[in-house]
């Protein structure tokens, strides 16, 4: 279902106007800023949950940025289509696990997978979902300060010191971005830590998203400037 996007407020809810003339309140599934990404006017695309006793039954999920461009605003699709891929084997360099679980627990808190394969250390995953875009293909990373995404860099590079292998993966789902930065003039902390963890061993990939008409796949391997 598609439909145009009137005002996005008190973060988890949208107002649309479907293309039946209908106006109605959707759950949005982004705690983020969403910056660019929540222009009224901009068109939208709904997932039905089809359960009449669910308060909001439809959830956000895409935006055309600029009139060009489709992005995935719901961050819970990162994890499964990471999942699917590495059903598939579709990421390179996570292609000796076959086995996953998905929000490990660690020391203060969990991550979103822990890889396990024969003959290889374990692997711990932290998944970020992008979708800002600056400049010309430049996508960016927050999108506003993200005190957690902190947390889950020093937790990654504390993983890597004790042995394992430690990964975080931008799922870059947006059509316009080419490759992937820290966002610094956002959160300058983060992109300094994302600095230090690199050069301490925790391992760093971009994947864009590949959109059909109703799905998305995991397809090529971005360019990620530390």
């Amino acid at each position: 279902m598609q439909g145009k996007l009137l005002r996005r407020y008190k973060r988890f809810l949208a107002d649309v106007r479907l293309d039946s003339g209908d106006e109605i309140t959707v759950h949005c599934p982004n705690t983020g800023s969403m910056r660019h990404c929540a222009d009224p006017g901009s068109r939208i695309w709904l997932s039905d949950s089809r359960n009449p006793a669910r308060k909001y039954r439809f959830t956000w999920e895409w935006v055309e940025v600029q009139q060009r461009y489709r992005a995935c605003i719901n961050t819970q699709r990162a994890n499964a289509l990471l999942a699917e891929a590495l059903q598939q084997q579709l990421i390179t360099p996570l292609q000796a696990y076959d086995q996953w679980q998905r929000e490990p627990r660690v020391d203060d808190g969990r991550l979103d997978f822990l890889l396990t394969g024969e003959g290889v250390p374990d692997c711990y995953v932290e998944v970020k979902n992008v979708t800002l875009l600056e400049g010309v293909g430049e996508g960016c990373f927050p999108d506003a300060v993200s005190d957690r995404g902190l947390k889950h860099l020093h937790r990654l590079a504390a993983l890597r010191r004790e042995g394992y292998r430690a990964v975080l993966f931008f799922c870059v789902a947006h059509e316009g971005i080419n490759w992937v930065r820290a966002a610094e003039e956002i959160d300058p902390a983060y992109a300094h830590a994302l600095r230090e963890v690199q050069q301490q061993g925790v391992e760093i990939y971009a994947y864009r998203v590949r959109f059909g008409e109703q799905s998305m796949t995991l397809a090529d391997a971005l360019t990620v400037v530390v």
